[in-house]
C-alpha cells in the first residue's frame, strides 16, 4: 500500500508498530514542549510523552502508534536526515524509502522532506519520516502505528505537527490588521489567480461568489460545463456542494430551536425515540449539540453508503446503520468525521417539522420551507433531476493515468439516502446567499430576523479540535492560523470539490465549487490567496498550487508501480466470479468487452492488479474517480475472499454462489 502525501498531509501518515522501552517517562504537557532539536512543539493532546536517549517520543493511548522527534547534525539531505533517524530511534529498522519530496518550506524551515515507505495491504501500518531543516541542523519527525490508530487520532497529529517551529520562529499573524476591500482590481487577481489553477490542475470549471461589504461584489464562473463542450460555467451552474450540506442541515436545528422544538442540550431519544447506537449507555449520552459535532469518537462508517446503497435505499437506513456502531474514543476526545450522524440530525429536524411524513420528504420540505426559500436560494436543491435538468456542471476526475475525463454520475447517488449529510446541488450564486447570513448573523437584507443569532452562533462553537489553532463546529469549521477567524467548510464527492468560507471581521466571504477531482488541489490554496489579498500577506499560494502539481504528479506515477492496468491474466483468472459480504452486500467480476469490471450495488469499475511487496495481490480500481481503490485478493476456511480496509473497519467479501 503506497501512501506518499506532501507534509501538510503528513498527520494521515505512519506504520508498524515498535516495542516500547520507555524511559524517563513524563506527562504530556499542555504547554510548549523543548524537543531538544532547538524547535519547540506542544505534546499531540492525550499521547504519553517520554525523553529517551536525547529522544522526543510520543506515544498513542492505544500504545501501537508513535511519534518521534530526534535531533539529526550533518545531514547530507532531507532523505539522509530521516534515515539517519531511524538508525538512532530502531537500529534494526531496514526498510529503504520509496519516495522522497520536498514541499515548499514554510513556517520558518529553510527546507521540508517528506519521505514516504511502502507497506502491503495486509500490514495495516502507516509509515512516514518527515525532515525540516533550520540552518545546518534537521528536526526529524518519524511517525509508526497501527493504521487504525493513526486514522483516528489524525486531528491529534495536525495539532502537534502544526506546532513544530524552530526557535525564535514568529508566526505570520493579520490580527489586529484591517481588510482591504474587495475592489475590481483585487476581484480580477482573485479570478486571475483561479483561471491559471485551473489551467495548472486541469480543472475544467469553477463556479466562484465574492462576498463583501454586505453585498456579493463577484459571481460568475470560469471554464466549461464538460470537457470537449464550449459550454460556459455561469454564476446559476448547479454543482453538487456535497458536505457542506451539513451546515445547512444545522441551520434547520437552529430553527428549531429558536421555537422551542428543541434544544442543544436534549437528549437525542427524547426527540426521536427510534435514534440508537451500539448500546443504551451511549445512546443516552447522545445530545441534539452531538451529531454533528465529529466529537463523539463514532468513525466513519461510510462504506455501507458508498459500496451498498441503491436507488431503493430508504432514508431510515441511516438509523438503521447508526444502531450498530460505538465510539472508537471518548466524547469530545478527537475528531471523528461521521456522514451518518450528521444524516440522522437532518433527517431529525424534518422529522420534527413535518412528523406525518416519509423521512426525506420531510427533510425535503423543511430545508425548502425554512432555508432555501428564506434565504433566496432557489436554485438549491436535493432533486437530481432537477439540478441536472439545464444548467449544471458534469464531474470530471483521472483514472489511472493522468488524463482527466468525465465520470458517471451513478456513484454520487449513494449520497441521496444520506443526504443531509451532502446530497445538496447548489451554485455560486445561491451559495454567497447562504455565506451572507452567515455574515449577518441570520438577519435578512431587509433586517428581519430569520434566525437567531444566538442559535445560528452556536454550529461555530469549538467542539473538537481539528489542528493547530483550528476546530470543528457543526457542520462547520474555524482556524485561526493567521490570526483572523476564518469560517469555512468543505464538501467533497466524486468529481465535485468545494468549499465555502466567511470571515466576520473583514465581512467577506467566498464560494469555490468545482467540477472534478483535481479541484480538491485547489481549495487550500485559494483561501491563502484570499487572506494574502484581504490582508498583503507573503505570496505563497502560486507556489502552493504549483508544488501541488509536481508533487501530485510524483506520487501517482509511483503508486501506478507495480499495477498492471488491464489485470495479471493468472490473478483474474484465479477470482471467483461472485462475493458478498453481510453488511456491505455482493461484488460480481464480470468481463466486458475484453476488459475485466467489479460491480456492486452503488455501481461499478473496471479493475486491474496490484502486485503488493509481501507476495500478496490486490484488485486494483482503474476507471475515473475510483482510481487507486483496492480490494486484497485472500482466501478464508477454503474460500476466496477480497478483503476492504477502510482504515477502522475490515470487510470481507467470501466467494458465494452469486
Amino acid at each position: 500500500m503506497k501512501r506518499f502525501t506532501m507534509f501538510a498531509s503528513a498527520i494521515a501518515l505512519a506504520s508498524a508498530p515498535v516495542a516500547l522501552h520507555a524511559q524517563e517517562p513524563v506527562a504530556a504537557e499542555a504547554g510548549t514542549l523543548d524537543t531538544g532539536t532547538g524547535a519547540t512543539m506542544v505534546a499531540p493532546p492525550g499521547w504519553s510523552t517520554d525523553r529517551r536517549d536525547g529522544m522526543l517520543v510520543f506515544t498513542a493511548p492505544e500504545g501501537d502508534a508513535t511519534v518521534a522527534v530526534i535531533g539529526i547534525d550533518q545531514a547530507a539531505d532531507g532523505s539522509d536526515a530521516i534515515t539517519m533517524g531511524w538508525q538512532k530511534f530502531d537500529p534494526d529498522f531496514v526498510r529503504e524509502i520509496e519516495l522522497a519530496q520536498e514541499p515548499p518550506a514554510r513556517d520558518g524551515w529553510d527546507q521540508i522532506t517528506v519521505a514516504g515507505y511502502e507497506t502491503s495491504p495486509a500490514e495495516k501500518l502507516v509509515l512516514q519520516g518527515i525532515a525540516l531543516r533550520k540552518g545546518d541542523d534537521w528536526t526529524v519527525m518519524l511517525v509508526r502505528g497501527a493504521l487504525a490508530t493513526i486514522a483516528k487520532r489524525g486531528a491529534q497529529l495536525g495539532q502537534a505537527f502544526g506546532s513544530l517551529s524552530p526557535a525564535n520562529f514568529e508566526k505570520e499573524s493579520f490580527a489586529g490588521k484591517t481588510a482591504h476591500e474587495l475592489t475590481p482590481e483585487r476581484i480580477a487577481e482573485l479570478r486571475e489567480f483561479v483561471s491559471q489553477s485551473m489551467a495548472q490542475l486541469k480543472i475544467p470549471g469553477v463556479g466562484l461568489a465574492l462576498v463583501d461589504n454586505d453585498r456579493i461584489v463577484y459571481e460568475g464562473g470560469l471554464g466549461v460545463k464538460s470537457l470537449g463542450s464550449d459550454d460556459p460555467v455561469d454564476a446559476n451552474t448547479s454543482f453538487m456542494v456535497a458536505s457542506n450540506t451539513k451546515g445547512m442541515a444545522t441551520l434547520l436545528l437552529s430553527s428549531l430551536a429558536d421555537e422551542g422544538k428543541l434544544r442543544w442540550d436534549q437528549p437525542v431519544v427524547e426527540l426521536y425515540p427510534a435514534f440508537r447506537l451500539g448500546s443504551d449507555e451511549t445512546t443516552a449520552k447522545v445530545l441534539v449539540e452531538h451529531l454533528v459535532c465529529a466529537c463523539t469518537g463514532l468513525p466513519r462508517k461510510d462504506m455501507e453508503m458508498v459500496v451498498a446503497t441503491s436507488g431503493d435505499t430508504p432514508a431510515s437506513n441511516t438509523f438503521d446503520l447508526l444502531s450498530g456502531t460505538e465510539p472508537t474514543s471518548g466524547f469530545g476526545e478527537v475528531f471523528q468525521y461521521n456522514n451518518l450522524m450528521a444524516s440522522a440530525a437532518g433527517y431529525i429536524g424534518g422529522h420534527l417539522i413535518h412528523p406525518d411524513m416519509e423521512l426525506g420528504a420531510a427533510f425535503d420540505q423543511a430545508m425548502d420551507e425554512r432555508i432555501f426559500v428564506p434565504l433566496g436560494m432557489e436554485a438549491t436543491t436535493f432533486d437530481y433531476s432537477e439540478a441536472m435538468a439545464d444548467n449544471w456542471a458534469m464531474p470530471h476526475a483521472r483514472g489511472f493515468g493522468e488524463e482527466v475525463q468525465p465520470i458517471e454520475m451513478v456513484w454520487n447517488s449513494v449520497v441521496r439516502p444520506y443526504r443531509p449529510a451532502g446530497g445538496a446541488w447548489s451554485t455560486a450564486h445561491d451559495m454567497a446567499l447562504y455565506a451572507l447570513n452567515e455574515l449577518r448573523e441570520g438577519k435578512a437584507a431587509d433586517g428581519t430576523q430569520l434566525f437567531s443569532a444566538e442559535n445560528l452562533l452556536k454550529r461555530r462553537e469549538h467542539n473538537v479540535a481539528i489542528g493547530e489553532d483550528a476546530w470543528y463546529g457543526m457542520g462547520l469549521m474555524e482556524s485561526r492560523s493567521t490570526g483572523v477567524p476564518v469560517f469555512f467548510h468543505g464538501g467533497s464527492l466524486l468529481g465535485y470539490k468545494s468549499n465555502f468560507w466567511f470571515i466576520p471581521e473583514a465581512g467577506v466571504g467566498a464560494v469555490l465549487l468545482t467540477n472534478s477531482d483535481e479541484g480538491q488541489a485547489l481549495l487550500g490554496p485559494f483561501q491563502r490567496k484570499l487572506m494574502e489579498v484581504l490582508y498583503d500577506g507573503k505570496p505563497e499560494a502560486e507556489e502552493n498550487v504549483e508544488a501541488i502539481v509536481s508533487l501530485g504528479a510524483q506520487g501517482r506515477a509511483k503508486g501506478r508501480e507495480g499495477v498492471v492496468e488491464a489485470g495479471d491474466p493468472a490473478v483474474l483468472t484465479a477470482l471467483a466470479p461472485h462475493y458478498s459480504n453481510p453488511d456491505l452486500g455482493p461484488v460480481h467480476v464480470m468481463q466486458i468487452d475484453g476488459e475485466t469490471w467489479l460491480h456492486m450495488t452503488s455501481g461499478r469499475s473496471k479493475v486491474g492488479t496490484r502486485a503488493n511487496d509481501d507476495g500478496t495481490s490486490s484488485v486494483f480500481f482503474t476507471s475515473p474517480g475510483l482510481a487507486g481503490f483496492i480490494l486484497l485478493i485472500g482466501e478464508q476456511d477454503g474460500k476466496r475472499t477480497l478483503t476492504l480496509d477502510d482504515s477502522q473497519h475490515e470487510y470481507v467479501f467470501v466467494e458465494s454462489d452469486g
